[in-house]
Parts: structure tokens; C-alpha cells; sequence
């Protein structure tokens, strides 16, 4: 079930990337009317250097041998970025994937907490490999939503953004923002696809708020993009973040991402009067 669910991936992320680039964009001349955007697939495999038919079967899905020097140039044709190219890598031989799947992490270390503390008036938050959230701090906490009180099973950030209104009013970028953080995800999904933890959620955010959907099949790809973000603060009025993401080298796949106060701003000033208050 495992490789039928990476395969599907594959099939959809090829997809996607394909109807993201036009002809005249990789050089090559425009032929025709097109009944669906994007290269076709005798465009992409005619990039790549290989035949229409493998490309079509890999596009498809189906289970047939790839080599590293043959990905590479798929990767090209499409012109993927470094995280898609791994994402990439990773659904068409599974060799990347990660073999163990222990149990997510449920709580951050006694030292990551402290960091956390330390950045007093930088909204920081601790999530696992699956978007939970498993710690924060006391700005996070002001600027965003007091994570204490909301119910261990649905302090998830992309159940949070998709399931709560308000998120989407008071996020001024919203597409931007939403989109940095389902890319994050789906670079998680990419390494752990075997966990079916990843499946049964994406049906329940899914059958939750169908908007999810059309981020999600978008296929972005990325481990740490650089995002920016305007929120609305109901007391504070506007704030501008600039979103770090820091990856904690262990064996829990522990994220940090700090919202600094975006410079020329008063938003610090903000955050020290809403703790301070």
C-alpha cells in the first residue's frame, strides 16, 4: 500500500509541475491549441532526453525502474528547486524515505524550551514532523492564539489555519502565508509517506474545509521558505513578521519557527506591550 501511495504521489506531483511551465519559458516553440496549461508530456520527456512513453508510464505511476542520472534530468526539464528535487527523488525510488517510523514527538526538551523563552518578544513555535504543535512562547501566545487552550488533537498548525476562520481575516497575505506552510508539510509527507497518520489527516482536513485541497494540489515543495506575513492583531493593529524556520538536528524531527519583527516596523514594540500589558 506503501509504493501505491508513493506512486500516486509521484503521478500527481509530475502533474503539477508540468501544468506550472509554459513552452516559451524552456525554450521551445508553441504549436497548436492547448486544451489543458502547461507542457505536454512529449515536451517534458523531449527536455529530458528520454522517450515519451517511459516518461508517460512514470508520470502514470507505474513501477518501473529509475536511475539517479535519469532523474536528474527530469528534474531539469521541469526545473525544480532543490526541495522538490529531493521530493522528487524520494517518490520515485523511495530510497530517501525514512525506513523507521518512530513515534512522533509529543514534547520539546527542558533546552529547547529555554530557547523558546528567551525569545521573549519573538512569537516562536515548536511543531513535530506532522505540523503538531508542541511548544510556544508567551509572545506566540499573545500575537496568535494561546495553543493551551485548544485541545491536544486539534493543535495542529494546518488544523488550526484551515479550521479557523478568523486565521484567514486576520492574515493580510493570506495565499502567501497558507502557502509556506502547506509546502512545509508536503516536504514532510514526501520523507514519511508510509506513516498513514498523513493520509487519515489529509481526509479530515480535506472534508473539513475543502480549500485545503486547492493549496495542497498545487505541489509546493519546500523544507524552510522564506515567508512573510502581515497580521492583523485584534488589539495591536497590523504586525509584519519575517518567518525563520530552524530545523533541530536529533533524532525528533523538532521545526522552530521564529516570527521576527520585520525591520523598520514597530511591531516588537507591539508584542512588548501586549506581554508587558
Amino acid at each position: 500500500m506503501k509504493d501505491v501511495t508513493r506512486r500516486q504521489a509521484l503521478s500527481e506531483f509530475l502533474k503539477a509541475q508540468r501544468g506550472k511551465l509554459q513552452p516559451h519559458s524552456v525554450g521551445l516553440p508553441v504549436s497548436g491549441r492547448r486544451r489543458t496549461p502547461g507542457l505536454r508530456r512529449e515536451e517534458v520527456a523531449f527536455l529530458a532526453g528520454v522517450s515519451t512513453t517511459w516518461y508517460t508510464w512514470l508520470e502514470q505511476g507505474r513501477d518501473i525502474s529509475v536511475s539517479s542520472q535519469v532523474l536528474d534530468c527530469i528534474a531539469n526539464a521541469l526545473r525544480l528547486n532543490e526541495d522538490e528535487r529531493k521530493y522528487l527523488f524520494i517518490l520515485a525510488t523511495g530510497q530517501h524515505e525514512n525506513p523507521v517510523l518512530k513515534p512522533s514527538t509529543t514534547e520539546i526538551s527542558p533546552a529547547i524550551n529555554l530557547i523558546l523563552n528567551e525569545l521573549r518578544y519573538f512569537p516562536t513555535i515548536a511543531s513535530d514532523r506532522r505540523s503538531n504543535v508542541i511548544g510556544w512562547n508567551e509572545a506566540a501566545a499573545k500575537v496568535f492564539i494561546d495553543f493551551g487552550l485548544v485541545p491536544a488533537q486539534e493543535r495542529n498548525i494546518l488544523w488550526i489555519l484551515f479550521t479557523r476562520k478568523e486565521f484567514k481575516v486576520l492574515a493580510g497575505n493570506w495565499n502567501d502565508f497558507i502557502r509556506g506552510f502547506v509546502a512545509i508539510f508536503r516536504s514532510y509527507y514526501g520523507q514519511f509517506i508510509g506513516d498513514p497518520w498523513y493520509a487519515d489527516f489529509l481526509n479530515k482536513i480535506s472534508d473539513e474545509n475543502p480549500e485545503f485541497l486547492s493549496f495542497w494540489n498545487h505541489n509546493e515543495v519546500s523544507s524552510s521558505p522564506e515567508v512573510f506575513i502581515e497580521f492583523r492583531h485584534a488589539k495591536a493593529g497590523k504586525m509584519l513578521f519575517d518567518l525563520t524556520s530552524l530545523q533541530i538536528q536529533g533524532s525528533n524531527d523538532v521545526r522552530i519557527s521564529v516570527y521576527t519583527p520585520s525591520k523598520g516596523s514597530n511591531t516588537e514594540e507591539k508584542i512588548k506591550n501586549l506581554i508587558h500589558k
